[in-house]
C-alpha cells in the first residue's frame, strides 16, 4: 500500500522537513494549521493547506477531529504527526486507521506500551536491557513507593508514567521530600498528560544521555547508531552529538544492540529512539524510556549515516519493507546539531517572539539548517520557541566543532533574540571542548557564565 498524498499534523520546522521527504519520494503534502500559523513556511510550500482552527493548540493542533475532516475532505491518505502535539497519542493512531488512513507511525497499541514509560521499563526487563534500579511499574501505593525508595537509595527520580520532555520529574534528596515530590508530580502528570501514573528510578549522578535510533517494519529493526543529548536546560536538550565521543566501540555495539532487541521484542514499526543514561564511572548504560517518534535531533544520525530517515519511516509506514539492512548502515565523522530558538539566554532565556527584520544563513561545506525562517516572517506566540536546528559535521569531533564556530559567525537573524549567543559562548569552554559533560553540567554553567553570553549577544549586535 503506498501513499499518494499525506496529511502534516504538525508545523513549523519539522512540518517542512517532512514535506520535503514527501515530496522527494514524489507524494503531495496538505498541510493542516491554525489561523495564527497562515504566513508559515510549510503553509506556502505545501500542495494544499487547511486551515484547522484558532490560534490554542488544544482547537487546532490537537483537535482530532479537525485533522480527520482535512484529511477526508482533501482525500488524503495518509497522516504524519511529526513530533509533539499527537505524534505519541495512541488514541489518534487508533483514529487515523479507524478512519481507512495510514497512520506514519506505530500502531496505537504499541505507543501504548512503549510510550507508557513504566510498561516500557517493564518491556524492557523482558528483553534483558539493563534498566535504572526503580520501581517494576506503576505507583498506586504511596507508602510502598517510599519504603522502596528508601531501599533503592536516595535520591530518587520521580517520573510521570506517561510523560516526556521533561516534564513531570521530581528529584527527591529525602524520604520527607519524597512524601511531597510524589503527589506534585502526579498531579503535574495529570495536568499535563491526562494520567497521573508515576514510577521512581535511582538517581545517577553525573550521567549522559546517550540514544539509540531504530527503524522497524514490524518485522525486522535496524539501528542508525547513537546519539548523546546530555546538555540540556531544564531537562530539555539544547546541543546533540552524534556519534556519543563518550562511548568506545564495544559498548556502542552492546548499547546499539540492546535497542534492536527491545524495539524487536514489541515488532516495532516507523522511526523509534530508545533513551539510556551512561555512567561514565562504570561504563554501564540502562534504558529509561522510548520515544514513538521521530526526535528533534535526527539530523545528527542523518548526517553521519547519510541516510534520510524521514523517507524510510514514509516508505515503511506506506507498506514498504525496510529498504536497509544493518550491514548497508554505516557511519562517518561527527555531527553536531544546535537549536535555535526565539529566546534570549542573556535574560533567563525569555521567549521573545518578533518579526524576522533580516536573514543571513549559514552554508558551504557539512552544514545543514533545517528552519521556519523567512524575512519578514512573524513569529507567533501561541507555540513553542523552536525556530530551527544548526547542523555541522565534520570528519572529527574537533573539526566538527571548529566548523559550529564558522557556522554560527555566519548566521544571522534581526529582529529577535535567538539562542545563537549561548552556543558561540559554549564553543570556548575548555570542558565542553573536552566532552568533560553530563546531564547535571550546563545549569550550573549557565549561572556562572552569563557574562560571557551577554558579551556574545554584544558582539553579535
Amino acid at each position: 500500500m503506498g501513499i499518494t498524498k499525506l496529511l502534516i499534523a504538525n508545523r513549523g520546522e519539522i512540518a517542512l522537513r517532512i514535506q520535503r521527504a514527501a515530496r522527494d519520494l514524489g507524494i503531495k503534502t496538505v498541510q493542516v494549521h491554525s489561523e495564527a500559523d497562515t504566513e508559515m513556511l510549510a503553509v506556502k510550500l505545501a500542495d494544499e493547506a487547511i486551515c484547522i482552527g484558532p490560534a490554542p493548540a488544544a482547537k487546532s493542533y490537537l483537535d482530532i477531529d479537525a485533522i480527520l475532516k482535512a484529511a477526508r475532505d482533501s482525500g488524503a491518505d495518509a497522516i504524519h504527526p511529526g513530533y509533539g502535539f499527537l505524534s505519541e497519542n495512541a488514541g489518534f493512531a487508533d483514529r487515523v486507521v479507524a478512519a481507512g488512513l495510514i497512520f506514519v507511525g506505530p500502531s496505537g497499541d504499541t505507543i501504548r506500551m512503549m510510550g507508557d514509560k513504566a510498561a516500557a521499563r517493564a518491556s524492557a526487563l523482558a528483553a534483558g536491557v539493563p534498566t535504572v534500579p526503580g520501581s517494576d511499574g506503576i505507583i498506586t501505593d504511596m507508602a510502598a513507593a517510599e519504603a522502596l525508595a528508601g531501599q533503592i537509595g536516595f535520591p530518587v527520580m520521580i517520573k510521570a508514567a506517561a510523560g516526556g520532555g521533561g516534564r513531570g520529574i521530581r528529584v527527591a534528596e529525602t524520604a520527607e521530600e519524597f512524601r511531597t515530590l510524589a503527589p506534585q508530580a502526579s498531579a503535574e502528570a495529570k495536568a499535563a498528560f491526562g494520567d497521573g501514573g508515576i514510577y521512581i528510578e535511582k538517581l545517577i549522578a553525573r550521567a549522559r544521555h546517550v540514544e539509540v535510533q531504530i527503524m522497524g517494519d514490524g518485522q525486522d529493526v535496524v539501528h542508525f547508531f547513537d546519539r548523546e543529548c546530555s546538555l540540556q536546560r531544564r531537562r530539555q536538550k539544547v546541543w546533540e552529538e552524534a556519534p556519543s565521543a563518550a562511548l568506545d566501540d564495544t559498548t556502542r555495539e552492546a548499547l546499539c544492540q540492546s535497542a534492536v532487541a527491545l524495539a524487536k521484542s514489541v515488532n516495532y514499526r516507523g522511526a523509534g529512539t530508545l533513551e539510556y543514561l551512561y555512567d561514565d564511572a562504570t561504563g554501564a548504560f540502562y534504558f529509561i524510556e522510548m520515544n514513538t517518534r521521530i526526535q528533534v535531533e535526527h539530523p545528527v544520525t542523518e548526517m553521519i549515516t547519510g541516510h534520510d530517515l524521514l523517507a524510510e519511516m514514509i516508505r515503511v509506514a506506506g507498506g514498504a519493507p525496510l529498504s536497509l539492512r544493518q550491514s548497508d548502515i554505516q557511519r562517518r565523522g561527527h555531527a553536531i546539531e544546535v537549536r535555535l530558538n526565539a529566546e534570549d539566554p542573556a535574560n533567563n532565556f525569555m521567549p521573545f517572539p518578533g518579526v524576522v527584520s533580516g536573514l543571513r544563513l549559514p552554508d558551504g561545506p557539512g552544514v545543514r539548517m533545517d528552519h521556519m525562517l523567512y524575512q519578514g516572517y512573524a513569529i507567533p506566540p501561541f507555540y513553542d520557541s523552536l525556530l530551527g536546528k544548526l547542523v555541522v559535521w565534520a570528519d572529527t569531533r574537533e573539526a566538527a566543532l571548529t566548523r559550529l564556530g564558522r557556522a554560527l559567525g555566519e548566521l544571522q537573524v534581526d529582529g529577535l533574540p535567538t539562542t545563537a549567543p549561548l552556543f558561540s559562548a559554549l564553543l570556548g569552554d575548555a570542558e565542553l571542548r573536552a566532552n568533560h559533560v553530563h546531564t547535571k553540567w550546563l545549569e550550573p554553567w549557565l549561572d556562572s557564565h552569563a557574562h560571557l553570553i551577554a558579551a556574545e549577544k554584544d558582539k553579535a549586535a
